[in-house]
């Protein structure tokens, strides 16, 4: 978890300094750095460079290869192509944590902030060496209090104590790791990190596991952070609220990563920006080799009926222009098959099919829902075209339930649900299955552009997770939806895709329900009505 400064040249990792604080000359800086696994090429050419007062995020579509770099940076990893250099003390917080054996909170206290503890035990030792008047006592008692002092070391069991409450974690320092909820061990291990006083930060979806006031307390805490912080994530919110430069490793017009400054912002604009360029440099290129393939045929056209001259005309004549047309075939053959579409096809953006609802249309009525166990009290809803809904509650309320029972996949325990005409009903449920498939859909779905072709073609149980979630969505964009339902829809979609779902939600003319916890969506979708579920039955607000 925390890791001594080292480089990496070529692959080949050295040891460059001892586990010290850096301070404002800490640093990781990847240069040229390329990761191959499997035959692919999980990353290419990366320039990275995180310093003192970095608050980078790393993005891009899942596979990508954002938790590779993380691991590179740390040292985990070497690159088969590369460099990176390393200054100071840094921390790699990862998704998992294994806890096979009898470690404690407390052991991950020891790990976090072990030497600044070690310090004061050194500091005790020399000021009793000074007061026994000691060979040398000064001199050991000066480095033990600059050493404390750096590490500030009094602090160190407050910050943690302060860490662990702020994310609503666990303090007993005896409990065993292997006894806490998969949430709870993260919580500790993140808060024993942004405790340890490191220069580095590496986080890999930090907000994974946190409730809202342990998310307001991570993003202060990574704000107010003296040292770099490269983060991983796909919480919109804390990027927004964290972060000032983008690492993009979705495709581009090279093949090579960008980044961009400005912050969310800047990067959505830069990215739009180059996204726009792309694709009118790809869309000249691929006009002008049309261009010249309706030159070639126009000249087979001629050489095969127009050349011929009236009739009289003698055989020198038929012949010089009949060599003339032939001429001008090749010339047009000769410049096709010069040119060359050299910029590669952008990949292509959301395509939201464009719906024909009938604002104000009567599509589905909910009276008196219950599901027993799983949703309280007797709900009423109706939905019509173009109405708007957030479900909002914490978890285990009812959200998925009451989303099942509107789609028709649940029977209610009490009361009943009914569409109107035929409406249809659609539901993105919140875990995807690799039963899914796109046959005898194929066109609806590439029509949405959320899949590939070489996607397209893969067996759905070889397809990520994140392609999966977005097959999925396709397929219920290809429904062609009167109520479109979506149950945590930001899961496992990457911050671009989401943005461009977000816009499409807002003018779509199909009724649409929500169900999230995702913050910034919230905030995207403030001005829509609210149903909180909750252990009291519903509200509206």
């Amino acid at each position: 978890m925390l890791r001594t400064p080292s480089s990496l040249i070529a692959g080949t990792p050295t040891d460059v300094a001892a586990d010290l604080s850096a301070g404002a000359a800490a640093h990781l800086r990847a240069e040229g750095v390329t990761v191959a696994r499997g035959g692919r090429t999980v990353l290419s050419g990366v320039d990275v460079t995180v310093g003192a007062g970095s608050r980078l995020a790393v993005v891009g579509e899942n596979g990508r290869g954002k938790t590779t770099l993380l691991h590179v940076l740390a040292g985990d990893l070497p690159p088969d192509r590369g460099t990176v250099s390393r200054a100071g003390t840094l921390a790699l917080v990862e998704q998992t944590l294994d806890v096979a054996d009898d470690r404690t909170v407390g052991d991950l206290v020891r790990d976090a902030v072990g030497d600044a503890l070690d310090a004061l035990d050194r500091l005790e030792a020399a000021t009793e060496a000074l007061a026994a008047g000691e060979p040398d006592a000064e001199d050991a008692y000066a480095r033990a209090l600059e050493a404390a002092t750096r590490l500030d070391a009094w602090d160190a069991e407050r910050r943690v104590d302060v860490a662990l409450a702020g994310l609503g974690a666990c303090t007993d320092r005896g409990r065993r790791l292997s006894t806490l909820s998969v949430g709870q061990r993260y919580r500790v291990r993140l808060a024993v990190v942004l405790a340890s006083g490191v220069d580095l930060l590496l986080l890999d979806e930090p907000t994974n596991h946190l409730d809202a006031a342990a998310l307001d307390f991570l993003a202060r805490r990574l704000r107010e952070h003296p040292g770099g912080v490269a983060v991983v994530s796909h919480d919109r919110a804390l990027l927004r609220e964290v972060t000032t430069t983008f690492l993009d490793l979705d495709p581009s017009r090279d093949g090579r990563p960008r980044v961009h400054a400005g912050g969310y912002d800047g990067w959505v604009t830069g990215r739009r920006r180059e996204r726009e360029r792309w694709e009118q440099e790809h869309a000249e290129q691929v006009a002008e080799h049309a261009a010249l393939e309706r030159a070639a045929d126009e000249a087979r056209g001629r050489l095969r009926t127009g050349w011929r001259p009236d009739k009289g005309t003698g055989k020198h004549q038929r012949a010089t222009r009949a060599g003339g047309v032939v001429r001008a075939l090749n010339r047009r053959v000769g410049e096709l098959d010069e040119h060359r579409v050299t910029v590669p096809e952008p990949p292509r953006a959301l395509s939201f099919p464009a719906l024909r609802v009938r604002r104000g249309r009567p599509l589905l009525d909910a009276r008196g829902v219950a599901v027993a166990g799983r949703l309280r009290g007797h709900l009423d809803l109706s939905l019509a075209g173009g109405d708007r809904l957030v479900l909002t509650g914490p978890n285990g309320v009812g959200k998925s339930t009451l989303l099942a029972v509107l789609a028709g996949g649940l029977e209610p325990t009490d009361g009943e649900v009914r569409t109107h005409d035929g409406a249809r009903v659609v539901l993105l449920s919140q875990e995807t299955s690799t039963g899914l498939s796109a046959a005898g859909h194929e066109a609806a779905v590439r029509a949405t552009g959320l899949l590939d072709e070489e996607a397209l073609r893969t067996p759905v149980d070889r397809l990520s997770e994140g392609q999966r979630r977005r097959l999925h969505l396709a397929l219920c964009l290809a429904a062609r939806p009167d109520v479109l339902l979506l149950d945590e829809p930001t899961n496992h979609l990457s911050i671009a895709l989401v943005d461009e779902l977000t816009r499409a939600l807002e003018t779509t003319s199909c009724a649409v329900v929500v169900a999230t916890h995702d913050r910034q969506l919230l905030a995207d979708t403030a001005n829509w009505p609210r149903l909180a579920l909750g252990d009291r039955g519903p509200r509206t607000g």
